[in-house]
């Protein structure tokens, strides 16, 4: 079970991907802590989500742990289900308010990357890491030894 959650293609592209999910949620979690005011609890409290001081933490710590298993190519598939969670949460909570308010256009340029980082993460979950990750020298490793 653990060999097909790590298993990944020997696509050497999927890092840029990777990088690109990797590197914005990295950023983004680094800057709930910075910014606790405007990037962490204070916007989650002004945006009415419960317990926000609790959520920015958490929200944060998700995303810098599952950024760097991305950029790193560990556990990758793993890594994509919180912050795919965190996506849809995201775009949930302020995009919808957007829509009924503006209307779709300006919801749609609030939201791209949001979408952007909700759909990189969806491929990283489907393809896995690619050529150059440690998901590939591990299960590369494996395949190899001999017993």
């Amino acid at each position: 079970m653990f060999k097909r959650l790590i298993y990944t293609d020997h696509s050497p592209t999927t890092l840029l991907i990777r990088l690109m999910v990797g590197a914005v949620f990295l950023s983004e979690g680094l800057q709930k802590f910075l910014f606790p005011g405007v990037r962490g609890a204070g916007r989650f409290e002004k945006i009415g989500l419960p317990e926000p001081e609790f959520l920015g933490n958490l929200v944060g710590g998700l995303e810098i742990l599952c950024g760097l298993l991305i950029l790193l190519g560990l556990l990758t598939r793993i890594a994509t289900v919180p912050l795919m969670i965190i996506m849809v949460v995201a775009l949930t909570s302020t995009k919808m308010e957007i829509l009924a308010e503006k209307g779709f256009w300006e919801m749609a340029h609030a939201a791209r990357t949001d979408w952007a980082m909700l759909l990189g993460s969806i491929f990283l979950l489907m393809k896995g890491a690619g050529r150059w990750s440690l998901d590939k020298m591990i299960t590369t490793e494996w395949t190899t030894k001999e017993y």
